[in-house]
C-alpha cells in the first residue's frame, strides 16, 4: 500500500540531501585551458525522500532535474553537500560499500533504445544485476527469477532469449524495469522514463510503476517535466527551476493551491480535458528564456521572468520555508530540517527568509 507521507517524520526519510551541489567547470578554449567559471547544474538542494512514497521531480528542460537524480545515487559526484540513503552518508562511502548501494538504489534511464546492450538477450540484460550481487547462484535459478520479472512487468517469460532490437519502445522500457528490479531495491530513480514513448504507452508505464510501487513497497523518485503525468503517479512533487527546489508540496495541494509563481505557470500549462474548461483555462506564459546556469541571477533566480517579482527579488535569494493555504508562513518546520514536511516554498511573497538562514 503507498504510505500517507504529507506529515512523515525524520524516522520515515530514506534519502535526504541537504545544500547539495554539482557544478560542472567552464574552460577556456586554447593551449592553456583554464577554469573559467562553472556550470550549477544542482545548486543547494535540500530535499527529503518518505519511505514507500513516490515523489515527484518537475520543472523544465535544463533546470538540473536529471542530474539531481544520478547525484541522489552517486553517478554523479556531487561537489558539495551530503546525501544520505538509511542514514548513511552516500558521498563518503568506498567502491565497495558503494556497489552494494548499488542493488538498493537503481536507476530506469530515459532511453530505452540507447539504455539495453543490443548484443546481448534480454534474459541476459536482466540476470546481469543478479550476477554482479551473487544473487540466484545457478543458471537455473537466474533464469527462473528472470521470467518471474518479466512476468511482473507485464512481458511473457518466453520473450527472454530476444534482442533488444525485437521490441517496441514501451517493451524495452519495461525490459529495463525488470533488470532495475533485479536486486530487489528499495529507491528508483526514473529520470524522464516515459519521455519518449507514445501518448498511450506513456500511460500503461505510469500504470506498471504505480501497481510496481504499491505491491513492492518501492520508493520512487520520478523525474520528468511532465506535470500531468507527475500528478497522476507522485504522492508528492517538487518543483525545480536552475538548480533549486522552489517548492515541495503533496500532489492535491500543489494542484489546488500553488504557492511559487513558476509552479502556477506550469500548472497553467497542462491541459485540461473538458473541452468546455479547456477554452476558460488561463495561461501563464513566462517572458524571456531561462538563464544560463552558467551565470545565475542574483537573488531569486526566477525574477528574470516572474511576472510578480518585487524590489527583495533583485538582492535576496530566498530560502524554502512552510506556506499555509491562505499563502503566509505555516508550519513546513523547515528551519529545522524537515524539508519534506508540509507545504514549502522558496518565494519572498511569503516572507523575507534568505537561502542559508
Amino acid at each position: 500500500m503507498t504510505t500517507d507521507t504529507t506529515t512523515g517524520t525524520t524516522s520515515d526519510v530514506l534519502v535526504r540531501a541537504r545544500d547539495l551541489q554539482v557544478h560542472f567547470p567552464v574552460r577556456s578554449t586554447g593551449v592553456r585551458r583554464r577554469t573559467t567559471g562553472a556550470v550549477r547544474a544542482v545548486d543547494g538542494v535540500d530535499l527529503d525522500v518518505f519511505r514507500g512514497e513516490t515523489l515527484g521531480l518537475v520543472g523544465e528542460s535544463g533546470c538540473g532535474k536529471s542530474t539531481l537524480g544520478n547525484a541522489l545515487l552517486r553517478l554523479v559526484e556531487p561537489t558539495g553537500g551530503s546525501v544520505e540513503f538509511d542514514g548513511t552518508d552516500v558521498t563518503g562511502l568506498s567502491s565497495r560499500d558503494l556497489r552494494a548501494l548499488r542493488r538498493r538504489a537503481v536507476m530506469v534511464f530515459q532511453d530505452p533504445y540507447a539504455s539495453l546492450d543490443p548484443r546481448t538477450t534480454v534474459g541476459q540484460t536482466i540476470a546481469e544485476p543478479l550476477q554482479v550481487h551473487g544473487l540466484h547462484r545457478g543458471a537455473g535459478a537466474r533464469a527462473a527469477r528472470v521470467a518471474e520479472l518479466l512476468d511482473l512487468v507485464g512481458l511473457d517469460p518466453s520473450v527472454a532469449s530476444r534482442y533488444p532490437h525485437e521490441f517496441s519502445g514501451g517493451q524495452r522500457q519495461r525490459v529495463g524495469i525488470a533488470r532495475a528490479l533485479a536486486g530487489e531495491p528499495d529507491f528508483v530513480v526514473c529520470d524522464e522514463a516515459i519521455a519518449s514513448l507514445d501518448v498511450s504507452v506513456q500511460a500503461q508505464v505510469l500504470n506498471l510503476l504505480r501497481s510496481l510501487q504499491r505491491e513492492l513497497g518501492l520508493t520512487l523518485l520520478f523525474v520528468s517535466h511532465d506535470l500531468a503525468a507527475v500528478r497522476h503517479l507522485a504522492d508528492r512533487i517538487a518543483v525545480m527551476y536552475l538548480g533549486r527546489v522552489v517548492e515541495v508540496a503533496s500532489a492535491a495541494d500543489l494542484a489546488a493551491d500553488p504557492q511559487h509563481p513558476y509552479t502556477r505557470a506550469l500548472l497553467s500549462a497542462v491541459p485540461v480535458p473538458s473541452p468546455a474548461r479547456e477554452r476558460r483555462r488561463e495561461r501563464i506564459v513566462l517572458s524571456g528564456d531561462v538563464p544560463s546556469a552558467a551565470r545565475v541571477p542574483s537573488g531569486c533566480r526566477f525574477r528574470t521572468r516572474c511576472p510578480q517579482a518585487f524590489e527583495p527579488c533583485d538582492s535576496v535569494d530566498p530560502a524554502l520555508q512552510g506556506v499555509g493555504g491562505n499563502g503566509h508562513v505555516g508550519d513546513g518546520h523547515v528551519g529545522d530540517g524537515h524539508v519534506g514536511d508540509g507545504h514549502v516554498a522558496a518565494c519572498h511573497l511569503h516572507g523575507l527568509v534568505p537561502a542559508g538562514d
